[in-house]
């Protein structure tokens, strides 16, 4: 069972266990330290770095990444910036997709295909164990239903070969978080979620009921505040930005979420990590709550 912790003062928003595993609820998300499309390197490595740096610094411990990005550009500037990593910072990758040419994201769920991407996340971010793996599901544009059994089967056993320590979903439909937790237990579900898009309100509070952590993330190309006159009343209010209030707000929804919110700023980096000081009142919640609502 993964239970909530209560608020530290190094931890930005409190903490969260995964399994075994103790994270800030407010971690970082690296795809975007990959190029435009999340193809090919950034145009400053350097900078993209020191954003990794300054998170680690901040009090992140929990980084969000994948061989995909890039491909495999996230995972080496992980490592160039932070191996040998720090004493609680967990990285966390997904398996499931590749990319091609054309910048697409094709499904590789096969047995062979996922141990591969495995056996390549350890090599590239240089560890001997993977804290927790993702299996994406779906597709660009979503989760798709059908069985998830084969692939997530696959991914459990390279859990018990001492691959993998935990694992988690993402891009998945609330039958295929019940089809996979029969199978094997579940310490996350990654899916997108935030003010406006609001499909998984169920599926939080069922998982916040159970312990598993909800990851949320975003369009590709990261987060972006959302465009709203409550979004913009609120943080006009409260003295903060959009996007600290927007992450805000996710933080309060449930104890449950953990946030990757992306950026390549220093300066975005540190006005998200300040988010998780904020606290909404009641009438701003309300407030915030009416913009799914009025969509």
């Amino acid at each position: 069972m993964t239970t909530p912790t209560t608020q530290s003062p190094t931890l930005p928003g409190g903490t969260w266990t995964l399994g075994d595993l103790t994270v800030g609820r407010l971690g970082y998300g690296a795809m975007q330290l990959a190029g435009p499309g999340v193809l090919g390197p950034p145009a400053d490595e350097d900078a993209a770095r020191a954003v990794l740096r300054e998170a680690v610094a901040l009090g992140v411990t929990h980084v969000d990444t994948a061989e995909a990005y890039g491909p495999h550009v996230t995972n080496r500037l992980i490592r160039e910036a932070l191996h040998p990593y720090p004493d609680g910072l967990h990285v966390v990758t997904k398996v499931g997709a590749e990319r091609d040419a054309d910048g697409g994201w094709p499904v590789a769920r096969r047995p062979a295909q996922l141990r591969q991407q495995v056996e390549q996340n350890l090599e590239s971010l240089g560890l001997d164990v993977l804290d927790v793996v993702n299996l994406r599901m779906g597709d660009a544009t979503g989760p798709r239903p059908g069985s998830l059994a084969e692939p997530f089967g696959a991914l459990v056993d390279l859990q018990r070969e001492g691959l993998v320590r935990h694992v988690g979903l993402s891009n998945v439909t609330a039958e295929q978080v019940a089809e996979a937790r029969g199978i094997a237990p579940v310490v996350c579900v990654q899916n997108m979620y935030n003010l406006a898009v609001r499909h998984d309100d169920a599926l939080v509070d069922a998982l916040a009921r159970d312990g598993v952590a909800y990851v949320p993330f975003f369009p590709l190309g990261g987060f972006s505040p959302l465009q709203s006159a409550e979004l913009t009343a609120v943080a006009q209010r409260v003295g903060a930005s959009p996007m600290a209030v927007a992450l805000a707000w996710l933080l309060q929804r449930s104890p449950n979420i953990l946030l990757i919110p992306g950026t390549r700023s220093v300066a975005h980096l540190r006005e998200n990590v300040a988010a998780a000081s904020l606290t909404l009142s009641e009438q701003d919640v309300a407030d915030l709550d009416a913009i799914a609502a009025g969509r």
